[in-house]
């Protein structure tokens, strides 16, 4: 599911835009909130599929997922990165900086540009506040190692749109699909 996002569009009170990073977790990844089981913190991602699973990264960021799979099944889809295009005016207010490049670099950014915080966790993702729109065109989608873990560190399941100037991160050992 995870490289499948990359160039269909995020919206969330209409502000938002193109996904062009992303990566995966699933319950038998050691790296995933769902790897010990269910907790109040993971219920979410627990699904039912379609849905928000928003978590505090170090105790400062938003983080938002998408929920895959069934439901009972943890895998979620961590949203970490947008080529910003809808409501840049309410994003540069919110994050409160000028360049468009930065603005949603980042899970932490991404939400914060957004506005979504644990009141959205659980939330439909095809209802509002969120919208997701599948991508209208083929993109170039390359994967690489996950960013800031330690364990399954080397499991390829960070998609990015290939080339994209958006990503939070550039040049980890990406590889053409």
């Amino acid at each position: 599911m995870a490289p499948e996002l990359i160039g269909s569009t995020l919206l969330f009170d209409g502000v938002g835009g193109r996904i062009v990073e992303v990566e995966a977790y699933d319950q038998e990844d050691p790296a995933s909130h769902g790897y010990r089981g269910r907790t109040e913190r993971n219920a979410s991602m627990f699904g039912p599929p379609g849905h928000a699973y928003v978590y505090r990264s170090y105790g400062i960021h938003w983080c938002l997922n998408l929920v895959c799979e069934s439901e009972g099944v943890a895998s979620a889809v961590l949203v970490r990165a947008l080529a910003p295009n809808h409501g840049l005016d309410l994003m540069r207010e919110r994050r409160g900086l000028e360049d468009t490049r930065l603005l949603c670099a980042g899970p932490g950014r991404l939400c914060q540009a957004l506005g979504i915080t644990r009141d959205h966790d659980g939330l439909a993702l095809d209802e509002p506040p969120f919208e997701l729109r599948a991508r209208d065109e083929a993109v170039e989608v390359a994967p690489g190692p996950r960013i800031g873990i330690t364990r399954a560190a080397e499991r390829p399941w960070r998609y990015v749109e290939a080339g994209s100037p958006f990503l939070s991160r550039r040049g980890r050992s990406l590889q053409r699909a």
